[in-house]
Parts: C-alpha cells; sequence; structure tokens
C-alpha cells in the first residue's frame, strides 16, 4: 500500500495572502515549502483512491478512469471545492465515499453531475475495494468528519484529518491492532489553552502516544506550526515527522 500526500496545509494554505512571517517568506522563496489543501491518494493493487478533494486542479491532476473514487472526509470547502468543476464532467461516474452530511457543499447535491454520493458511510462500517479495507472513523470537528483506516497489504494505516482529539470509540478501534503509520491533523505548534477544532502540537503528540504507530505524520499545517517548527523542529519525538506536498508513505 502506498499513500501519497497530495497537500498538506491547513485552510490557509501556505505561504498565508499576505503574511510575511518567517515560514511565510521561506515557502515565497522555496516551492517546496508550499502547502496545499490537505489530500492524498491511496493504491493498492489495481485500486487508486483519492482522499479529499480540495484541490482545485484534480481535472488537470487525473486524467478520466485514472483513479477509482474519493474518500471524502467532510465538506469543508478546503477538503472539497475540487468536487465543484469535476462534477461537470461526461462519460463516467465517480462514485463519493463520505459522512453523512444533509448541507454536503454548495449546491453539489442539487447537481451532482458525474459525482455519486448515494453510499454515505456509517461510522466504523468497514468497505472493500479489491484488497484495499476501508474503514469509516468518526473524528470531532465542526462538520461531520470521518477519518479513515486502510488496511491492505499487509499494512495498516490510518488518516485523521481534520479532528481536534479524538472521540473513545475511535481511539479504542484503532488500538486493537497495532498501526504502521498514523496520518493526524496538526495544525498549530503548542498554544496555552485547548484548541477548538483542529489538533495542536500538544494534543497531535498525546494522541500518538495513545496509538503508538510505528511512525506518526504531521499533517493539516498551518503557518504558524512551520514557524514554530524552524526554530524547534529538532524536539520532535524520533518516530515523527512532519509531512510536505508530494511525500510518500
Amino acid at each position: 500500500m502506498r499513500l501519497t500526500l497530495l497537500g498538506t496545509g491547513d485552510a490557509r494554505q501556505v505561504p498565508v495572502y499576505g503574511c510575511q512571517c518567517q515560514a511565510c517568506q521561506a515557502a515565497h522563496a522555496d516551492p517546496r515549502l508550499r502547502r496545499r489543501p490537505c489530500s492524498a491518494l491511496v493504491e493498492l493493487g489495481d485500486q487508486r483512491w483519492l482522499i479529499d478533494s480540495g484541490l482545485p486542479d484534480l481535472t488537470e491532476r487525473f486524467p478520466p478512469r485514472s483513479f477509482s473514487g474519493i474518500l471524502q472526509t467532510h465538506y469543508h470547502a478546503d477538503h472539497a471545492q475540487g468536487l465543484l468543476h469535476l462534477r461537470w464532467g461526461q462519460g463516467l461516474v465517480i462514485p463519493v465515499h463520505g459522512p453523512v452530511d444533509p448541507q454536503g457543499l454548495s449546491d453539489l447535491y442539487k447537481h451532482p453531475g458525474i459525482l455519486d454520493f448515494s453510499q454515505p458511510f456509517a461510522a466504523f462500517e468497514t468497505r472493500a475495494f479489491g484488497e484495499l479495507q476501508v474503514t469509516a472513523l468518526p473524528l470531532l470537528h465542526s462538520k461531520p468528519t470521518l477519518g479513515y483506516l486502510l488496511e491492505g497489504g499487509g499494512r495498516r494505516l490510518a488518516y485523521l484529518t481534520d479532528t481536534v482529539g479524538l472521540p473513545d470509540e475511535t481511539t479504542a478501534c484503532l488500538q486493537r491492532q497495532p498501526l504502521d503509520v498514523l496520518v493526524l491533523d496538526c495544525s498549530m505548534p503548542p498554544q496555552p489553552q485547548a484548541p477548538r477544532n483542529h489538533n495542536d502540537l500538544n494534543l497531535a503528540l498525546q494522541i500518538i502516544e495513545e496509538l503508538r504507530p510505528e511512525k506518526g505524520v504531521l499533517t493539516h499545517v498551518g503557518h504558524t506550526l512551520d514557524a514554530w517548527l524552524i526554530e524547534h523542529g529538532d524536539e520532535l519525538p524520533g518516530n515523527v515527522l512532519v509531512a510536505r506536498d508530494g511525500m510518500t508513505v
């Protein structure tokens, strides 16, 4: 199983428009430091599934029939805006498996085009796509949101963004068997108060300690965390790394 992190940024992305912080200046100078909307591609056997669709250039990146469908974590714009253009394609149907959300994004449900939203996941439901098994994991966010446990090829990987902490049932599910990789929301550096909608570094490291994956990968990274890491990056535990756009796990 291979997971490619197509984008690793938060809703603002990096660099942030108009910001002159050290991280944003560095990203202007070096395109490798930029962060696009948080998304990924999981591949196993003949299966290629997008995780989230916030990239606005999906139709340029992925020719027709080059992926199996989309695992949608939730319908905030930075994770779903690419669907607004993709839906107007012709000659194919793209399944979109995601949470039960009566609102979705904009008018997607009213005018789905080639997108098929007819089979949303139930909490903790497992579906088999060829050799790939996908389990939907409830997360804690301001909109109905799922993370995904991806199993196959002898590997067990969890992709959890966006969330602030984890529901007890999700933690228990992930503790049943060892995780090879945990890809986890970490939008902010350590905060003096508990965060409200996304993990800060303190909470992310606490979750990694509870789940004990072989490797923890921090994603959904904001510019304030990037700026903090410039001075404190060597303080991370040895099994924790910070994702970059294009990174393959």
